[in-house]
């Protein structure tokens, strides 16, 4: 995994990371709880979380039911390690009852030889999406970000092999569970600009004075945007043009 730190510079009104002004959020604070055997997550990629979402604790727990207890604050996310994927079935219940706005993901350390099958992970009581381990950092957070905003993911490969196995059509307009994935190309060329930006993180003041626009007209545009790649926000948004661009530019190391 690429793991160079996201971008960080300070402005005016303090540190901001990728563009965003933790300050600036009104969101609770929140736990992102990782349930992983040791080492399955590195300290690095766990300042990462810390960096980029400030406004979540992160948690770890070796075991699953060390999950299923109560936190200081409610869990938004968990993250969940593929070899325990029998155990989470069998602590469904108590992970639902006990973290009922939680998003719960299967955490997979290389989507090209999962441990568990997508079968398993869309007949799962509990599982509503896959984070492979290796993606590029900006990737990664990105998908995590989805997540945090009530998002699915589920890797590509993993829904060819699964739609090979079973003679489903495929192709590159597939689409995929994450979301409607409308052609991206049919976003103007300003539209296409302002997303990258969006994508980068940066706020709708930053957009309008690079193209000497008002952040009226950006809002227009970001609404333009979103609709038009049946997206639910920005993020989603912006996870799309992310996905846009991996599959657009191929990797010589075969990895997203």
């Amino acid at each position: 995994m690429n793991m160079t730190p996201p971008a960080y510079k300070d402005e005016q009104d303090g540190l901001v990371a990728n563009g965003h002004d933790p300050e600036a959020r009104a969101e609770p604070r929140r736990v992102i709880l990782t349930a992983t055997a040791p080492g399955s997550i590195s300290e690095r990629l766990l300042h990462a979380l810390r960096l980029e979402f400030p406004w979540c604790d992160v948690e770890r727990v070796s075991r699953v039911d060390a999950a299923c207890t109560a936190f200081a604050h409610p869990v938004a996310l968990i993250l969940l390690d593929a070899q325990l994927m029998k155990a989470v079935e069998e602590a469904s219940a108590a992970l639902s009852r006990q973290h009922p706005q939680a998003i719960a993901a299967l955490i997979e350390v290389d989507d090209h030889k999962p441990v568990s099958s997508i079968n398993e992970v869309l007949a799962s009581r509990v599982i509503r999406g896959v984070l492979p381990m290796n993606l590029g950092l900006d990737a990664w957070l990105a998908v995590i970000r989805l997540m945090l905003c009530g998002g699915e993911y589920y890797p590509p490969r993993m829904l060819r092999a699964f739609a090979e196995r079973h003679s489903l059509p495929i192709g590159p307009r597939t689409r995929l569970p994450h979301g409607r994935e409308n052609d991206i190309t049919e976003l103007t060329a300003r539209e296409m600009q302002i997303l990258e930006m969006v994508s980068r993180g940066l706020q709708n003041k930053t957009i309008a004075a690079e193209f000497r626009l008002s952040e009226h007209t950006v809002k227009i545009h970001l609404h333009n945007i979103i609709s038009k790649l049946g997206a639910h926000n920005r993020t989603e948004a912006a996870a799309r043009f992310r996905y846009f661009q991996e599959r657009s530019v191929p990797s010589s190391s075969g990895e997203y």
